[in-house]
């Protein structure tokens, strides 16, 4: 199993709203408002292709907020919400991999790819994971660490620089 990896372009809007829609049964025009008001970050994302020039994964990063995120966290812990928004982070939008290359080193090569990057620019990694999603623990043996809850999500924060 070879692959390589490519950055992603707002080009490669049209892949991430079909593999939003075909993987986790979103609504399509949902997903096209997502990717117009998320501010998508298309140079840390990253897309990944096997030999056959199939896409067999898709790290979409994004720009936007905590509390863009999560209306709840504002109203609830605004002094949280204060301290995080003090430091520099990027979000983790989605992170999906076709079904034949889960437990391989696909998901670990695409994270790894863009982690100089990552370090060298942000604090923290924002981590949102919808409760019915399987990827908490995945998240977690990264080094994640939940730092808030709503009726939606679980909110990680994985630090890249701590010391």
């Amino acid at each position: 199993m070879s692959y390589t990896l490519h950055r992603m372009t707002s080009a490669d809007a049209p892949l991430t709203i079909e593999w939003l829609v075909r993987q986790y049964g979103f609504d399509r025009h949902e997903v096209e408002r997502w990717l117009q008001c998320y501010r998508f970050n298309w140079p840390l994302s990253v897309k990944a292709v096997d030999d056959d020039g199939d896409v067999i994964g898709l790290l979409n990063m994004s720009d936007y907020r905590i509390e863009e995120e999560s209306g709840y966290i504002e109203a609830e812990r605004p002094d949280l919400l204060k301290r995080l928004n003090e430091m520099r982070y990027v979000a983790v939008f989605s992170f999906i991999v076709k079904d034949a290359y889960r437990g391989t080193r696909l998901n670990y090569d695409m994270l790894m790819s863009i982690m100089p990057e990552l370090r060298q620019s942000y604090d923290f990694v924002f981590i949102p994971v919808m409760h019915r999603l399987k990827t908490h623990q995945y998240w977690q043996r990264w080094g994640a660490t939940e730092f808030y809850r709503d009726k939606d999500c679980v909110y990680y924060w994985l630090m890249l620089n701590a010391e």
